[in-house]
């Protein structure tokens, strides 16, 4: 019966072959590769002989994947507003209300100047989803002007702390050092 790779006992060449891949140069799982080994194992033998492996590379490339799905996000919640965008448009629009019925089945149409209620109120629940949908895979942005108004008063009790401090050290005796 065969060995699973992950299952045979690890020998004295698979360390000096960690040992000289990495010295060229190579990842983890590029020498896991090569040497047939599971990537945890050679992990675990690198880690034993000291040796890290350069995640620069793969940093990047998370950041880059995740720039990538926020703006496929981006564009999805774009589509979905779009969609809402359409949807609200009907409400208002001309349309064609239909039914089967008699005693034979028969369809049965005609034009009316808008959507009946039932109608608009499917079409406001469809537009509401897609808001929603949109909204959550791109927030909104806080734009309630709190941060700014924060950091404008942080900085008046900055500069009037400062006002206060110059004018107790004042040499000319104007200040007495107690607070007014």
């Amino acid at each position: 019966m065969a060995h699973r790779r992950d299952q045979r006992p690890v020998t004295q060449d698979d360390y000096d072959a960690v040992a000289r891949l990495h010295a060229e140069g190579l990842g983890r799982n590029e020498i896991a590769r090569r040497i047939d080994r599971a990537q945890r194992t050679v992990s675990v033998i690198a880690a034993e002989l000291g040796l890290t492996f350069d995640t620069t590379m793969t940093e990047e490339a998370t950041r880059h994947r995740v720039a990538q799905l926020a703006e496929k996000r981006a564009v999805l919640a774009d589509a979905l507003t779009d969609d809402a965008l359409k949807l609200t448009s009907q409400l208002w629009q001309p349309s064609k209300v239909f039914n089967f019925g008699g005693k034979e089945n028969e369809y049965n149409d005609h034009e009316v100047p808008e959507p009946p209620a039932d109608a608009k109120k499917n079409l406001m629940a469809a537009a509401g989803m897609a808001i929603d949908r949109s909204l959550k895979l791109v927030p909104p942005a806080d734009d309630t002007g709190e941060e700014t108004a924060k950091g404008m008063v942080g900085q008046l009790l900055t500069g009037l702390t400062a006002i206060y401090r110059d004018q107790q050290e004042q040499p000319n005796g104007e200040g007495d050092g107690d607070a007014p």
